[in-house]
């Protein structure tokens, strides 16, 4: 931990270590392994002729290999590749290693038949992702959303000074602003579960070149739509090059992005409501907040939070615009890049816990919220010149506006003053003097 050159990996290493399971070098090659096994399952069943004398009772014994793959067993991959100098091809040599203990050595040459490594990489990666958020992310951020939409419902009713343009306005509910949030939310993690997790199966160029050329009387294509659905649960994108289009993975990220950055809208908007003193904190013994002001209880969560949020959204952003780019049929650049989208799904579930930490912290401050109210009647204004507006008062808005724009204090005993001057009913008088800055919020 304390050599780790990313936080990811050292700091903050027990708010990640979830993603050790599908991003970790050990979890690729898991995956390849995986992909590889399924995939000749998949040509047994398709009645290839040289694959008639597999038997189906060995089929859980090609699955254990995956469900038990092991970190010893992923070592030894490393130590093939060591000598191929080829990650992909280690996995195959290793599998016809066990295939030949399984006494499955007359087959092991369909172990990757007639596939490019981007048939495996374009398969397991996508797979990961989509394991990630189902298993990971969408539960943590649900978790996240329900937390919002709970204290939304416990602040409903609490009456709150709004600020536009940093300056006191119309007052609003307390409730309905974190409520905007889990709205907000919402309709972003909606349009993330739309965008399909599809992935690359065709041989070098996209074309199943070499598996046409050995056997031309089967519907290779149909078998690549087939395998990558029902085996691996994934979309199969078609006709591609040598690799996948990544257009579908660069919509997630920029999904996940957009979500962050109302995370780091909503974390901005609670900084701000600590250091008005609309929230305390609730305090940890022994916890220090400064080391030099014995007083401080800092919002470091929500900070924590935004920073790594914006650390997130730099990497999806930079992975959304560099993975769907690749110089004619492929280059590498997809190869190394792709080792690194469990970077910022890291500071994401970082910035996700953290705020879930700082949430449980607040304390509301009802006196503060009451006391801004009280010390800014002159947001009521707006109320008492629409009502004028209704009854057919001459200029309403111009008169309120001589009355409170730029006076240092508007009191409740100045607007009444104003009001009891008017040329209105004495129904329309108490009307307006019914408005107050606690009950002027709206619907």
């Amino acid at each position: 931990m304390l050599l780790a050159i990313s936080p990811i990996d050292g700091r903050y290493a027990d708010k990640t270590k979830e993603l050790a399971d599908y991003f970790s070098e050990y979890a690729l090659i898991r995956y390849r392994v995986f992909i590889e096994i399924q995939y000749f399952i998949a040509l047994c069943q398709y009645g290839l002729p040289q694959l008639e004398s597999f038997e189906e009772d060995k089929i859980d014994d090609l699955n254990a290999i995956f469900e038990n793959f092991s970190l010893a067993d992923a070592e030894q991959i490393k130590a093939i590749e060591r000598t191929t100098n080829h990650d992909v091809k280690a996995v195959e040599y290793f599998l016809k290693e066990r295939f030949d203990a399984l006494e499955l050595g007359e087959l092991r040459e369909f172990v990757h038949f007639g596939l490019t490594s981007q048939d495996i990489n374009n398969t397991a990666v996508p797979l990961t992702v989509k394991y990630t958020l189902e298993e990971v992310y969408y539960p943590l951020l649900g978790e996240l959303r329900n937390r919002l939409e709970q204290l939304a419902q416990d602040w409903a009713r609490v009456p709150m000074l709004a600020r536009t343009h940093g300056q006191p306005a119309s007052p609003t509910l307390l409730g309905k602003e974190f409520a905007v949030f889990v709205s907000r939310i919402d309709l972003q993690l909606a349009l993330l579960r739309q965008v399909p997790h599809r992935a690359k199966f065709g041989g070098a160029t996209g074309n199943f070149n070499a598996h046409f050329a050995a056997y031309p009387d089967y519907n290779w294509q149909q078998f690549g739509d087939d395998f990558i659905r029902e085996f691996l649960g994934l979309e199969r994108s078609s006709p591609t090059t040598q690799i996948e289009h990544y257009d579908c993975m660069a919509a997630q990220f920029q999904a996940i992005s957009r979500i962050n950055t109302i995370l780091i809208d909503f974390c901005r908007d609670v900084w701000t409501y600590v250091s008005m003193e609309y929230f305390r904190q609730k305090t940890v013994k022994d916890e220090i907040g400064s080391s030099a002001m014995p007083h401080k209880v800092n919002p470091i969560d929500f900070e924590n939070a935004e920073g790594n949020l914006g650390l997130a959204n730099a990497l999806f952003q930079h992975l959304a615009e560099k993975l769907p780019v690749s110089r004619l049929q492929r280059d590498l650049t997809d190869s190394t890049v792709l080792r690194n989208i469990g970077v910022p799904l890291g500071h994401t579930l970082i910035a996700f816990k953290s705020i879930l930490k700082g949430l449980g912290k607040l304390l509301l401050n009802e006196g503060q919220l009451y006391d801004d109210l009280e010390d800014n009647w002159m947001v009521v204004a707006e109320g008492i010149q629409v009502i004028l507006r209704r009854e057919g008062y001459p200029q309403p808005y111009e008169a309120l506006k001589a009355l409170t724009r730029g006076r240092a204090l508007v009191t409740r005993e100045v607007l009444h003053e104003f009001i009891d001057g008017l040329e209105v009913s004495d129904e329309v008088k108490e009307e307006l003097k019914a408005l107050t800055p606690h009950n002027y919020v709206g619907g």
